[in-house]
């Protein structure tokens, strides 16, 4: 990070209170998933039955104090390296563990000590339990704002679980993702958003903060910092609308909404602001293990087995330039522009379901 960020971050108070108060609510306040006063900090759809195995891998004192909203799993990662940002005590840097394999690396950073000494104490028994030889995670001490010990352009798969949210300084923690991915790296994240802009006391509402609520950016405002960050084309995966459980929490949040969303966001040079027409077709021609004939990119764009389909430009890339380029065979180019492209449902999505596309005021790809 420039030098500017970095005296930002140290200079800021009320980024030293928001850290402050996180750290106190989840290093202290919160004993286990069963303290939350939301479902806000909750995963709410079932796990996919191939990850079931993966979990059921992990320490009970670890998945006890859980805080994620969402499955933000990636496909095809088999010796990847990847960095889990508020990783807590580490349960989805022991999925990953898993996933990447023995020859692949994962990195988990948090600023909670008392969450982290769980994380850490665990990974002897985490690495005999996976049949590793030797240690392929590592736990760092810091700020997600500020990502140290985390060399540029290193990573292939930054991960979040509930996290931006508590960031009182979401556009420092974008730039650092940003730099640390690898070009055709992805962002793949879970979050809590609101359909509003918060009123700033929320933020600094111990309760409202720790249970995900209070720093839920609107989600207008994340595309506009994800692009101003470099991430010109972020992807909805999933959305389902958060359960208010408890009647103080709901008076003090009044008639927003908030609704608990994962998406990914691809480190690519030269994407669109919106959907270009190339006339490219995409087709999925190796099956990503635990997939099956079907891959989802997005929430509107499902791919089958050698099935052809006509893609934007920006979709193009983002099968041919990432790690799916393994999987997916991408014809023509960018030498012919035909106009805008309609990026509605593929035919596989219409065929097998899958939620409505974005909006035109919250994704290029529309």
């Amino acid at each position: 990070m420039h030098r500017g960020k970095r005296q930002l971050l140290r200079g800021s108070d009320h980024l030293m209170d928001t850290h402050d108060s996180v750290r106190e609510y989840y290093g202290s306040v919160l004993k286990s998933s069963d303290d939350l006063k939301t479902n806000a900090c909750c995963v709410a759809e079932s796990p996919p039955n191939w990850l079931r195995p993966m979990l059921g891998n992990i320490h009970d004192h670890v998945s006890s104090r859980f805080y994620g909203c969402g499955f933000p799993i990636a496909e095809a990662v088999d010796g990847a390296t990847v960095l889990d940002l508020g990783c807590g005590t580490g349960r989805d840097v022991y999925l990953f563990s898993q996933l990447v394999g023995a020859h692949g690396f994962v990195h988990g950073v948090d600023m909670t000590p008392e969450q982290l000494k769980v994380a850490q104490d665990t990974v002897g028994w985490h690495m005999d339990r996976f049949g590793y030889s030797k240690p392929n995670v590592a736990f760092h001490h810091g700020y997600i704002e500020e990502l140290k010990s985390i060399p540029s352009a290193s990573v292939d798969l930054v991960i979040s679980n509930c996290v931006l949210n508590l960031s009182p300084r979401k556009d420092l923690v974008l730039a650092e993702v940003f730099r640390v991915l690898k070009p055709g790296g992805e962002f793949l994240f879970s979050d809590v958003f609101a359909d509003r802009r918060l009123a700033a006391w929320m933020a600094k509402d111990a309760e409202l903060l720790g249970e995900c609520l209070g720093g839920a950016l609107y989600k207008g405002d994340f595309f506009s910092l994800a692009r101003r960050a470099g991430f010109v084309d972020p992807r909805v995966l999933t959305s389902s609308v958060l359960e208010i459980r408890n009647a103080e929490v709901q008076r003090k949040i009044g008639a927003a909404n908030f609704d608990s969303e994962t998406y990914r966001l691809f480190k690519l040079e030269g994407l669109d602001d919106r959907c270009e027409d190339y006339g490219q077709i995409a087709c999925y021609r190796r099956e990503i293990p635990h997939l099956g004939p079907v891959f989802k990119l997005d929430d509107h764009h499902l791919f089958e087995l050698d099935r052809p389909e006509r893609v934007c430009g920006n979709t193009a890339a983002m099968l041919e330039q990432t790690r799916f380029g393994a999987h997916f065979e991408v014809v023509g180019d960018k030498r012919v522009h035909y106009g805008v492209f309609d990026c509605g449902a593929t035919m596989a999505a219409q065929q097998y379901g899958t939620a409505p596309a974005a909006s035109a005021t919250t994704s290029a790809c529309c």
